[in-house]
Parts: structure tokens; sequence; C-alpha cells
């Protein structure tokens, strides 16, 4: 299983970033895909996650109302839309598939390399 995370780059607070996720088509049909960040110093925390079919949802709070997780289907792709981006939501962001709903990155078997979300104030 492999995942490729892309996406990510420098914005303004308030801006917005779409975050890419390329996976495998197995990955889409067996897995719940997920989306993780991780700032410095700091512990990954679960950001969004998503069932395979595209029809279950789950944000953190701290996310919720401004980012929106979706799949295409037919591309084999995860995304992450982010907006009203905010500087405490700089972090390294990560995709992931596990076979549990879980929001613990213990619970994902498979994760992405990782792509770089700055937010400036």
């Amino acid at each position: 299983v492999q995942l490729q995370a892309s996406g990510g780059g420098l914005v303004q607070a308030g801006g917005s970033l779409r975050l890419s996720c390329a996976a495998s088509r197995r990955t889409f049909s067996s897995y719940v895909m997920g989306w993780f960040r991780q700032a410095p110093g700091k512990e990954r925390e679960f950001v969004a996650r998503i069932t395979g079919s595209g029809g279950s949802t789950y944000y953190a709070d701290s996310v919720k109302g401004r980012f929106t997780i979706s799949t295409d289907n037919s591309k084999y792709t995860l995304y992450l839309q982010m907006n009203s981006l905010k500087p405490e939501d700089t972090a390294v962001y990560y995709c992931a598939a596990g076979l549990v709903g879980s929001t613990s990155p213990r619970d994902y078997d498979y994760w992405g390399q990782g792509t770089l979300v700055t937010v400036s104030s």
C-alpha cells in the first residue's frame, strides 16, 4: 500500500490550501482514510477521517467547520480542503490508511511521507 501526500505550502492566516493523497485502488476499497498532523515538539494528532466509500466523515473539534475531507474514487485520491487557516494549523500533514475508524495514529497501518503546511500570521 502506497500513499503519496502533496499540496502543502506557505499561506497567510485566513487563506486556504488543498492537500491531496494519491492511493492505490486496494487502499481505497479496503481502508478508512485519515489525515493527521504533527507540529514541532508535539505529538501527531488526528485531523479527519473518511470511509473508503466516502460515506462517513469525522473531524477533530479544532478543524470542524473549516476543513473538509473527501475522496475522488475515480482517481483513488484523498483530499483535505483547508479553509480559514490559522497559525496553529502549522504542521506536517500526513495521510494514512487503516482498517479501523479511529482517531489514534496507532490504528493506522500505512502512512504517506507528509507535507508541510505553514500558516503565517
